[in-house]
């Protein structure tokens, strides 16, 4: 006879249901409506006969398997809960008499100053435009949009775009997440019909295929037809076979000491005669391969940390397939409860300088509060790059971020086992379409120039995976819930709190980040007690995090909260933090220092012998799986 005896963590494999959102299954006694009596069974185990199985008629297979297949064609973002929401939107338009009557005043005001501003045109060729672009919108830079009639084009462009975000606010009965989805989806429209996307209404686009007699177009034909080619045969992007891992990116000298089937742990050789006693032990994102922070030999953090005499740790995470669709969020606690070990066994008796970057920042953060939760002392302090750990408003991310669109992905990931990068890099492009879409369309297939590849943008191009389970689980824990905010947030069977690290941190945020808003980042003087320096730098999610000395145009603020000062408002904070030109480099290598002993000798690269033992050079495997 089979067992019909179904474990908990095997039901939703076996009911077609998610694994995350899983409910319990009524048993007979249930059916029959006894509800919550006595059982005899313990809790992780149903009797269940294997001719009773859900979904008889595989309806929930159905509908899992047409939404997968759609979302192919809609890169994961789901049509129906934007229908929902646009609906919702245009029923209280049409229920808020007073608010049309507005939209219709401004689009009278609007003409007329469309109106006012052509007749001056007629009189001074020169005369300022009405409306100025947005600080971040550079379509319209060229001295040709100066010209008639490509002046009047992008004005009333702009004009028709501020109307179309009056009319996406400020109605009653939209909340304020259905407002920007709304406003959004209209800008993403009226980029793709901006006059700076056409051939005939861009005046840079004119200038230049009269100039060159239409080679120009020529060359962008010949890039698209390359892009193409690549994008369907799975190829890199063009130039980023120029920065290979380990021979242009990645090459700080090292060796990978320990291996699971989720992460390499890269320990680097030391440029110093003598390093600190505490080791640093860096925490990339899963989401991104991790030489973000080992890019070129000039720009490597992991390279300025060892040249400032650390002795540094770096996991490198495993790309999953999708054998690996069942990985939980737990599975990489455990990973980094297994580095732990592997570090303590190579520099044993030594505290470890945590450092968490996006994701993994996020995971650290968590870590440390189950590590002081359950009396594990074992960090000497907490560096957090680009990370949310409050996720109640999680910048532009919160469009793609409901019931709907995680129901729709957990669809799409059940089909393929985890979330594709393709499918990623879609909804990070769209997020800053003008800039990532239309502004590379216009310069490399309208202009015929191709960007030159550097060393980051390889980086962005390497992207991976993220496993089915894990991702639905982080999606709908962190974003949706905000369990680990709320002191809700589970590991290994018990919830933690933030305030429970004890450990001095150091937080770096970006003021262009539009992944982790700096203003949510800063959150975290609201969760955690111990001494917190916040730092607040120029630049974007990546490009502010890599950020080495003598780069030009950085510059950066930063303030320590020590323990038990009142809490202080981001705006409050920007008027009293300090102001620094150049990198934030040395800062986190002063902080540090501050908080580090005396120096030693290094320690060698792995143990002699044993699961700690050298297994290859530095980049190690894991980097290279696509």
């Amino acid at each position: 006879m089979p067992d019909k005896r179904i474990r908990k963590a095997d039901r939703g494999k076996l009911e077609g249901a998610d694994p995350v959102s899983a409910k319990k299954p009524e048993t007979g006694a249930e059916s029959a409506g006894v509800r919550g009596g006595l059982s005899h069974e313990p809790p992780e185990i149903v009797h269940r006969s294997p001719f009773e199985m859900p979904d008889r008629y595989s309806t929930k297979s159905l509908d899992r398997a047409a939404n997968a297949h759609l979302a192919r064609f809609t890169l994961g973002v789901t049509p129906y809960g934007l229908a929902s929401t646009f609906f919702s939107w245009g029923v209280h338009l049409m229920g808020a008499p007073g608010k049309q009557a507005q939209l219709v005043e401004k689009a009278a005001r609007k003409a007329m100053r469309l109106g006012i501003y052509m007749n001056q045109l007629g009189r001074d060729p020169n005369t300022p435009g009405c409306i100025e672009p947005l600080p971040h919108d550079h379509r319209f830079d060229h001295e040709g949009w100066q010209r008639w009639p490509y002046n009047i084009m992008h004005q009333s462009f702009l004009l028709t775009q501020q109307w179309w975000y009056n009319a996406a606010c400020d109605i009653d009965g939209v909340t304020e997440r259905e407002a920007h989805v709304v406003s959004f989806l209209m800008r993403q429209m009226l980029d793709m019909v901006s006059p700076s996307n056409f051939v005939p209404t861009n005046p840079e686009v004119v200038d230049a295929t009269l100039r060159e007699g239409g080679t120009n177009l020529v060359r962008g034909l010949q890039h698209f037809l390359e892009d193409w080619e690549r994008a369907v045969s799975g190829k890199p992007a063009v130039g980023a076979e120029k920065y290979l891992p380990g021979r242009d990116v990645a090459i700080t000298p090292g060796k990978v000491v320990f291996r699971t089937h989720l992460l390499e742990l890269i320990q680097y050789a030391p440029l110093t005669d003598k390093v600190k006693a505490e080791p640093i032990f860096m925490v990339p994102a899963w989401i991104m391969k991790y030489y973000i922070l080992d890019l070129s030999p000039d720009n490597s953090l992991v390279r300025y940390l060892v040249a400032q005499g650390y002795t540094v740790f770096m996991v490198s995470w495993r790309n999953p397939t999708a054998e690996d669709r069942d990985l939980e969020m737990a599975d990489y606690f455990d990973a980094i409860d297994e580095a732990l070990d592997a570090i303590d066994a190579i520099v044993p008796e030594q505290k470890v300088h945590a450092m968490g970057y996006c994701l993994g920042g996020t995971l650290m953060a968590a870590k440390a509060a189950q590590l002081a939760r359950d009396g594990h002392d074992r960090l000497a302090s907490l560096t957090l790059l680009a990370t949310q750990t409050d996720f109640e408003e999680p910048g532009e991310l919160q469009l793609f971020i409901s019931e709907s669109e995680v129901s729709f992905l957990e669809n799409m990931m059940w089909d393929q086992g985890y979330l594709d990068t393709k499918q990623m890099a879609g909804a990070f492009q769209v997020l800053r379409s003008a800039d990532l879409i239309w502004s590379r369309y216009i310069r490399e297939y309208l202009m015929g120039r191709r960007q030159e590849m550097f060393d980051l943008m390889a980086w962005n191009a390497d992207a991976t995976r993220l496993p089915y389970r894990m991702h639905s689980e982080y999606l709908r824990k962190l974003y949706l819930g905000n369990d680990l905010a709320q002191g809700q947030y589970r590991i290994k069977g018990k919830p933690v709190t933030l305030g429970a690290i004890d450990v001095p941190v150091f937080c770096v945020s970006t003021t262009s980040d539009h992944i982790a808003p700096w203003q949510s980042v800063f959150k975290l003087h609201l969760l955690i007690d111990p001494s917190l320096t916040f730092v607040l730098t120029n630049g974007g999610h990546n490009a502010g995090i890599v950020s080495e000395p003598g780069h030009k145009r950085r510059a950066f603020q930063i303030h320590t909260t020590e323990r038990g000062a009142p809490y202080m408002p981001p705006e409050t904070w920007e008027t009293v933090a300090e102001k620094h030109e150049g990198s934030w480099w040395p800062a986190l290598v002063d902080w540090l220092d501050e908080r580090s002993g005396a120096e030693t000798p290094p320690p060698q690269l792995g143990a002699d012998k044993g699961k700690h033992r050298p297994l290859e050079d530095a980049p190690g495997t894991y980097v290279f799986q696509k």
